[in-house]
């Protein structure tokens, strides 16, 4: 069977896992389908037959011979892993159960979990950023850094992200107990599972010039599009003559959703997006009022990118540059030019494999090189800075790399620091800094310390967009 449901995929270490295909030219790729005849579909699985004859071989020794007790499924999925890790590609894989049941929630409209985003750290999952507000996560007050040690008592030390979030993930209503480490403390918190909305669309007028409307787009998902129409709606409504389309750091999403929203901002025939298969064949995608419903948008847009806009979000730039001459801005992307189809193999795992290769309107295939914008600009160098860490109470004369980024930090806020030493002059900006913020004054780095001063360079950084500040430019001038 072939997966109907089709999208483009970017691995993205998030509570929601966006793992992802993508479909070929509308149709789709119809993995093991054969319209030969007879005689050479029996000639081929003949062959195929003798060269799965070693691994029934080695499945067969290892049943009758190995000392202890074996487990059937366990070797048959564990072959079936190896066989797509022997690709050597990061976004062909087999999906069992688990991985499955990821794969086909991963870019619904909501789910139901806790509301956090998850990294991993030293073999760990972590919380990678503030949850949001009234999500159960957040309720819990569970923080950025926290490490999550055991789910229901179970250890996640060595599971991959996909396991832990199934385990975090359950039914509103539920109740899941996450073993959280931090700093020196280790404790449990019980949180009560509930529907997380996924909204991928976000749009407002920008503060200084009220006819030019901001959309940011996180992800392109079921509702992408619909989002999208009624954003851009609302902003005209609202004054707005033009549009600055923010995809910087989106990871991707589905290709049917992509093509819609491209489609709105191209004049109908020019093309979205090419594909390449295996034989070098090509085929492309058209805009036209069948893919966006005669919506469109003619007012002046500029398009946001950055090195972690991937897949989908590459797509939807480089249609918009090359097809209908609008400016891209930001620096050059993730360069994820690969398509993968999902196919059902049974009732519960799924093979997600790499198919084809995506081309931008006039032919390039940005695989592993990334789209260049229009025009480059950047946040600040300080914005990309490794968080600071709150896993123990820093203080004068320690030293090492996690003080070397606490300096850079300060720094960046202006305060005289520098090198891998917490010294006097580190020691004076943390004071001055827990002054300004009613924390008690001690000169040392715990956690309340470390979340000002995240606060503090994110105010920065809201004056310092340089490529939203460019795209303002673009548009008022």
């Amino acid at each position: 069977m072939v997966k109907k449901t089709i999208k483009i995929s970017v691995p993205q270490l998030v509570i929601s896992l966006i793992l992802v295909a993508g479909l070929f030219a509308g149709g789709g790729f119809w993995l093991a389908k054969n319209d030969s005849p007879k005689s050479e579909t029996s000639q081929v699985q003949k062959e195929n037959a003798e060269d799965l004859t070693a691994v029934y071989q080695l499945y067969q020794t290892i049943q009758q011979n190995y000392y202890d007790d074996v487990d059937k499924e366990t070797l048959v999925q564990g072959a079936l892993k190896g066989m797509t890790e022997a690709l050597d590609d990061p976004y062909s894989t087999y999906l069992d159960a688990t991985g499955s049941a990821a794969l086909n929630e991963s870019l619904a409209d909501s789910f139901e979990g806790i509301g956090a985003t998850l990294i991993l750290q030293e073999e760990w999952p972590a919380i990678a950023q503030t949850p949001i507000k009234e999500t159960p996560a957040a309720k819990a007050g569970l923080k950025v850094e926290d490490r999550i040690t055991a789910v229901d008592g179970d250890t996640t030390k060595g599971l991959s992200l996909d396991e832990v979030v199934a385990k975090i993930r359950g039914e509103k209503g539920t109740e899941v107990t996450l073993t959280i480490q931090r700093g020196q403390d280790t404790f449990d918190v019980a949180v009560t599972r509930d529907v997380i909305p996924v909204e991928t669309v976000h749009g407002q007028l920008d503060e200084t010039n009220e006819t030019v409307g901001y959309v940011q787009i996180t992800t392109f998902g079921t509702g992408t599009a619909k989002e999208l129409k009624e954003t851009i709606k609302d902003l005209r409504k609202a004054g707005a003559k033009s549009f600055i389309l923010d995809v910087r750091q989106n990871p991707g999403g589905l290709l049917e959703t992509v093509q819609e929203m491209a489609s709105m901002f191209l004049d109908d025939g020019k093309v979205i997006v090419q594909f390449e298969d295996s034989q070098g064949a090509r085929t492309k995608t058209v805009a036209s009022s069948e893919l966006d419903g005669g919506f469109k948008v003619t007012e002046p847009v500029v398009v946001l990118v950055d090195g972690n806009s991937a897949s989908a979000a590459e797509i939807f730039a480089a249609a918009l540059k090359e097809s209908a001459n609008r400016p891209v801005i930001g620096t050059k992307t993730f360069g994820k030019g690969t398509m993968q189809q999902v196919a059902d193999l049974d009732e519960d795992s799924e093979l997600k494999l790499t198919v084809a290769k995506w081309l931008t309107p006039k032919g390039t295939w940005v695989n592993e090189k990334g789209l260049a914008p229009t025009i480059e600009a950047d946040y600040p160098s300080f914005a990309y800075l490794t968080p600071i860490s709150r896993s123990a109470n820093y203080q004068l004369g320690d030293r090492g790399q996690e003080i070397d980024y606490l300096n850079q930090f300060l720094a960046a806020l202006d305060y005289p620091t520098s090198g891998d030493s917490f010294n006097e002059a580190t020691q004076a900006a943390l004071k001055e800094i827990q002054a300004k913020n009613n924390l008690p004054v001690t000169g040392t780095l715990d956690g309340e310390t470390a979340d000002a001063i995240e606060l503090a360079l994110n105010a920065s950084l809201k004056g310092q967009d340089f490529a939203y500040q460019k795209g303002i430019e673009e548009l008022t001038n």
